[in-house]
This record gives structure tokens, sequence and C-alpha cells, in this order.
């Protein structure tokens, strides 16, 4: 594999859940010919435009350089505020949540001024993380995705073009990545077992979550609203119609784990609705920001206007639903990877 091809983009954009092993995967620091996109705008004074999507290349191999890397995280248990100006009279433009993370673009008297996803704004010191707690943070919380660049990218058994076809990836999917091998072929996540894609069709993207500026919260909470005030889709009532979305989200997670792993799953997503750090909506926990790829790429979607979703699954969503869980008030679950939690099949909970 090319040099070009083993750099990674660091995006702090969407993620987090089920997430590679990243011991030693960093922002390389303050060398802006390693940086693309808009973070050299972003880090350069200067600058007149902000990018969108902020973009750092990082190399997949090396270990953390945590010397003013410009990476910060939020350090709060549910929000954090992100001002106009430095200061706390000043309008709120957005908020920062629980493991989000974002580019500095100034600091001064406490404050920091980042870019989070569509945010850029000022937050106090006091709840944030720089340096080494950052980038710990963020290799902790992130995740790395391959975005599939071809018409259609055959899934192998192993890694090798004589290996057993598994399946079909189309273009522009999103899965989530387990490693990367000498030969270039990367080890993904399909439907819950291991499979092997060419690393020549794949985009491989390290994410984090970003915050909300306050017209997005605005538009999410609005949907919310319209979502409930309608009772009934046709043949289901809201909780049907929620339940079955859960499901096809516990389907796409797990839909090849045991019984005690898709409920395991369920009890995740339910857990954040009832943690002050997350949406308070089966809905909103299942669409947030980069929270589940399976959502993030469609599939959630796909999966439950087909209905093709095991009987399991509906179970397990039934039951979490109602308050069973099996991994306890635990809200994060990712491939295991020999991160220490509770270890239900392929999946570790923490």
């Amino acid at each position: 594999m090319t040099k070009s091809r083993r750099r990674k983009n660091f995006l702090l954009g969407l993620g987090m859940s089920c997430l590679l092993a990243m011991q030693g995967l960093t922002v390389h620091a303050g060398n802006l010919d390693d940086l693309r996109g808009g973070v050299a705008a972003l880090i350069d004074p200067e600058a007149t435009e902000v990018s969108e999507q902020t973009d750092i290349t990082m190399d997949f191999d090396k270990t953390l350089q945590t010397a003013d890397s410009g990476l910060v995280m939020a350090n709060v248990k549910s929000a954090l505020n992100v001002r106009s100006e430095a200061g706390e009279d000043s309008d709120k433009v957005g908020k920062l949540y629980k493991d989000c993370g974002g580019i500095i673009l100034e600091r001064k008297d406490g404050w920091t001024k980042l870019q989070s996803g569509n945010i850029i704004g000022w937050a106090s010191d006091e709840y944030l993380l720089f340096g080494e707690e950052a980038e710990a943070l963020a290799n902790d919380v992130g995740k790395m995705t391959a975005t599939i660049n071809t018409e259609a990218l055959r899934v192998r058994q192993e890694p090798g073009t004589d290996a057993e076809v598994l399946g079909n990836l189309p273009r522009g999917d999103i899965v989530e990545v387990i490693s990367e091998n000498d030969d270039g072929w990367v080890c993904i996540d399909f439907d819950g077992e291991d499979g092997w894609v060419s690393g020549d069709y794949v985009t491989l993207d390290f994410r984090i979550d970003t915050g909300e500026t306050m017209d997005e919260i605005k538009a999410r909470e609005e949907a919310e609203r319209e979502a409930k005030r309608h009772v009934n889709y046709g043949e289901y009532t809201t909780d049907a119609d929620t339940t079955l979305l859960l499901a096809a989200l516990i389907y796409c997670e797990a839909g090849g784990e045991s019984y005690e792993g898709q409920l395991a799953v369920g009890a995740v997503v339910m857990n954040r609705v009832r943690s002050s750090a997350y949406p308070d909506s089966i809905h909103g926990v299942i669409y947030a920001s980069g929270q589940f790829t399976p959502a993030m790429n469609g599939k959630v979607n796909r999966v439950y206007e087909s209905g093709n979703i095991k009987e399991s699954c509906i179970k397990a969503a039934q039951e979490a639903i109602s308050g069973v869980s099996n991994v306890g008030d635990l809200t994060h679950f990712r491939r295991n990877n020999g991160r220490s939690g509770l270890v239900i099949g392929h999946h570790v909970f923490y």
C-alpha cells in the first residue's frame, strides 16, 4: 500500500459506538504540512474562511504527539454551552455534549474558541480537555470507519482475492473498521461478522462526535415533537413503530449475535435515553450525530422499511423498552478488541 493510502483523515465529525482499538493513534501536532482541507484555515489566524468539516491527516500506526495538537474535547457529564464571545453573558451559539470534540481556533483568559461540526464559538476551559487528556479521550470514544468508493465492493471471508465472497457493499456505504493488515486489506464489521475488503477501494476516517448549533438543536427538537404528534403510522401505533426502529438498529448492530447480545445493544440505547448526556427519545438517540454507523449510512432505514427483521431482534427491542437490561447502566459498546468491559459475543460493553 502506498504511503498516501496509509494516511487517515481524523474527522472531527460523526462518531462513537463500536470502534477499532486505537492505542497510540493521534493527531500530528503543529505540522501544517500534515493538515488537509479546512484545518489549515482553522489554525491560521489570517484565514478568512472556515471549512464546514474539520479534517486532520493522521498516520494510522504512529504514536501520539501531544504538544499542542489543536484538539479539544468536552469534559462534561451532559452538555457544555458554546458562546458567541468569551464570557458567560454572551449568546449561546451551540452545545457540546459528552465525548464531543473540536479544533482549537484561539485561547484567551480561560476561554477557548473552537470549531466542532458547524459550531464556531467560545467555551470555558473549565469544561474542556487539551493535549494528552484530549487525545486519550478521543482515542477512547472515536471510531474508525471505511467509506466505499467504488460501485460494488466484494467483502471476503479472509484477506485476499481468492477468499470466499461474503457479500457486496455499494458505493457510499460506511462500515466500521476492525483492523488493517500490512498487505492493504481492511477488516470490517460486516453484519456483525468479520469481513475483509481491499484498502484500494475505501477511504478510512477516524471520527469523533461534534456538537450542535442552536439552529440544529431547534430543528432536531421540532422533528422529535412532530414525530410524537403522529400517533399512528398506518398499521403501527407510535409505540410499535418505535419498537421496530429499535429492532432494526439491533438487527444492524447485532443481528448475528446471540439473543443476549441483541438485548444488550437494545439496553445500551435505552440507557442513553434515560441518561441526561443523550437525547431523551429512542429516535433521538439512534439518529444523534454519529452515534451508530448503521443509522449514519442509511442501513437502519433500509432494514426498517423492508420489515425484514429477525423476531429475536424485535423481542430484544420490546424487552429493552420495557426496562430489561443485561448490561446494567452501560452506555457504550464496540467490537471486542481487548478493551476492559462486559464481553457478550463479539462486543464489549462499557
